[in-house]
């Protein structure tokens, strides 16, 4: 990583992707917005780069001054962090003041595990704001992917190439149920699951409700979980959700379930993958439906009691938490890029996983395949794919890949790459 741990800086601190992306952002604009689920390490980066802070969450004295003279709240070394600012979203407007006031790039980080309500008084932010999103820690940054081949790279035209990273079916498992908090990259895939269980608890019973001023049923706030769990990976429609949360009873309502859904993502515990909408040679029409996904594959293994023996029984249901786990490391990958990642699904069942689009406009399409085995169903359905795309509109693909669990990564004679999850980086 280009970025370089600054001066007095927590030498023990395992340095994330998004640092390059927060340095970068902290020298052109007034106040960067550093967002991400609970726990995923948000304060302990944003410290690295910060000279001062205030804890809304934990110091009682700065709530009650944010309500009597927010101005002395913002007074300090900058960067200066303001963690947890949505316990105090009327500092937003203050903050925002005070960088027109100064006119200076990187006065503040503010760190937030949820996205405040939206409030009609608060101005937008533009062009003093940049947010950022931080998600759990990659195979990559846990040091279980060997970052042979960059994706970056791939986007320039370079083939990869990469020996087997030494991971097996049996290790992924692992790490999709220890998932990628920083607390637990270390841990036993029992400690790790014991407290993604206590996490799903907390935001069933607590953070729910607080976000959404609404008082919920814990255990139906739990159903919905699992059921999103069940479904991971696919494009359940919310009717489909709430026929699970009812079960026997009969399905709640749809409108119900969608603001369950609406709060778990403002607390970015789920983010979905929205469809991808490219020009087609063909008169097939694109569907829309976004695929569902946890932000950590580990909640939905945590969420229906699941266990690697359980998994390793269940092949088909295993391939979608894999998918999710990818899904999970490319977001981190391609945000880097300056990029984002989608899916793509047409009226005629032609379906890939993920398409990875960069803001200069370039793209590529990835199937995901658990087992080696999968490797040439994947590769035909992506040149299916690619004889559907109009090129002369959207440009022809980057590159066309096939990710996998395990293996050696290599160009295929059609073309299509074969990546391991373990070799990849951004």
């Amino acid at each position: 990583m280009a970025w370089i741990l600054k001066l007095g800086a927590d030498m023990n601190y395992q340095p994330r992707i998004i640092d390059e992306e927060l340095a970068s952002l902290l020298s052109v604009i007034g106040a960067v917005v550093l967002e991400g689920p609970k726990a995923v390490g948000k304060t302990e980066t944003a410290s690295q780069h910060a000279k001062s802070a205030i804890h809304l969450d934990s110091d009682e004295s700065a709530r009650q001054l944010a309500g009597l003279d927010a101005r002395m709240l913002l007074q300090g070394a900058v960067p200066r962090l303001i963690d947890e600012w949505q316990v105090e979203p009327n500092l937003w407007n203050q903050i925002r003041r005070e960088v027109d006031k100064r006119g200076l790039p990187g006065q503040f980080i503010l760190t937030g595990s949820a996205t405040p309500a939206a409030d009609a008084t608060r101005h937008s932010g533009a062009g003093r704001f940049s947010r950022i999103r931080m998600r759990p820690m990659t195979l990559f940054e846990t040091k279980h992917s060997t970052g042979d081949v960059s994706l970056s790279k791939l986007f320039y035209g370079d083939a990869p190439s990469s020996t087997d990273s030494g991971l097996t079916i049996p290790k992924i498992v692992d790490r999709i149920c220890i998932g990628g908090w920083p607390s637990f990259a270390g841990r036993s895939v029992g400690e790790a699951q014991r407290a993604m269980r206590a996490y799903l608890n907390e935001i069933s019973s607590t953070d729910i409700q607080q976000v959404s001023g609404v008082s919920h049923n814990p255990s139906r706030v739990q159903r919905v979980l699992q059921s999103v769990a069940r479904n991971v990976a696919t494009k359940a429609s919310n009717a489909t959700i709430a026929a699970d949360v009812g079960g026997t009873e009969g399905p709640i309502d749809s409108e119900t379930v969608a603001q369950y859904l609406q709060t778990l993502e403002r607390l970015m515990v789920i983010e979905d993958l929205p469809a991808w909408a490219p020009q087609l040679r063909s008169r097939a029409r694109v569907r829309s439906a976004s695929a569902r996904h946890f932000v950590d594959p580990c909640l939905a293994v945590a969420a229906l009691n699941a266990s690697p023996a359980k998994l390793l029984k269940d092949l088909n249901f295993l391939g979608l938490l894999f998918e999710s786990l990818v899904v999970r490391d490319l977001r981190v990958y391609i945000q880097n890029l300056g990029g984002r990642l989608l899916q793509y699904r047409d009226s005629d069942n032609l379906e890939v996983d993920i398409i990875l689009e960069t803001d200069e406009g370039n793209w590529a399409a990835v199937e995901v395949k658990l087992g080696i085995n999968q490797i040439d169903d994947g590769a035909e359905t992506l040149i299916k794919f690619s004889n559907k795309i109009d090129i002369k509109n959207c440009g022809a693909p980057a590159f066309m890949a096939v990710v996998t669990a395990t293996g050696y990564g290599y160009r295929r004679n059609d073309g299509v790459y074969v990546l391991p999850i373990g070799s990849l980086k951004p």
